[in-house]
């Protein structure tokens, strides 16, 4: 235990919490609201007053002023005079747990649409041919695709695919249907497992003018590298996602 926090001889470790800061303490009220957020808990998307989320949270009203701040610089919350405290955004969980595309995982809040920004031929940079498990001057594939939902950008998907699947892809519906069904159908084989890498990153210029967020937003990057049944690569995808519109989630079982 940290001496500065530790509590003196016989003093009740209850006390500790009194010591924590109400910037700590908003940080812990806002991930309990977040949650709920995300969850639906909140029906017609109104917070319940302060008053009410005071007495649910055992804080002060200062803390839960502090913590509705927070949700409202991330985009989630906004307060509007009559009304109170209202959702502004839709906040989606996508499972980490079954290798499905996107349109699969959002299928019960919408269609999702797909902008294909660029489809072309290319030498990929030697890491991707190395992932993908092909010779160096190989050529690949390479989408770029704005996925949108109910008209808001999701996520932007930088594809990479060997040429002799990635050729018949261009052929097909690429703007309206997943790749991971497209793969598939070309090949007549199912997808098999992933390697999945998740870390947070600032959206660059580029991305953020697509994506419709502010510069240095706060995105998810996804790197996924996609198996046949049979083991081989097929699809490397670096998918940045909107932050304030995406959560991931996974059920886990500790071996």
């Amino acid at each position: 235990m940290n001496p500065r926090t530790a509590p003196a001889p016989g003093e009740p470790i209850a006390s500790l919490a009194d010591r924590r800061t109400r910037a700590d303490r908003a940080r812990q009220v806002a991930d309990a609201i977040r949650t709920h957020i995300v969850s639906g808990v909140y029906a017609g998307g109104v917070l319940p007053r302060e008053p009410e989320l005071v007495a649910e949270f055992r804080t002060t009203r200062n803390t839960v002023r502090h913590a509705l701040d927070l949700l409202r610089v991330e985009g989630l919350v906004e307060r509007c005079p009559g009304v109170g405290t209202v959702v502004t955004a839709d906040k989606y969980s996508h499972g980490l747990d079954r290798l499905l595309g996107l349109a699969e995982v959002m299928r019960e809040h919408g269609p999702i649409s797909n902008e294909v920004r660029t489809a072309s031929v290319v030498v990929p940079p030697r890491v991707v041919a190395d992932r993908l498990e092909l010779p160096e001057g190989a050529f690949v594939i390479y989408l770029e695709r704005l996925r949108r939902l109910g008209g808001i950008p999701l996520s932007l998907d930088l594809t990479y695919l060997p040429t002799d699947m990635g050729e018949q892809l261009l052929d097909e519906d690429l703007a309206n249907r997943d790749v991971f069904g497209l793969i598939e159908h070309v090949t007549g084989r199912r997808l098999g497992d992933a390697d999945v890498a998740i870390e947070a990153v600032n959206a660059d210029p580029h991305s953020a003018a697509v994506l419709d967020t502010p510069r240095d937003a706060a995105l998810l990057l996804v790197e996924r590298l996609t198996r046949l049944d049979d083991g081989r690569p097929v699809d490397l995808e670096f998918i940045r996602f909107r932050a304030d519109r995406i959560t991931m989630r996974a059920q886990v079982t500790r071996s």
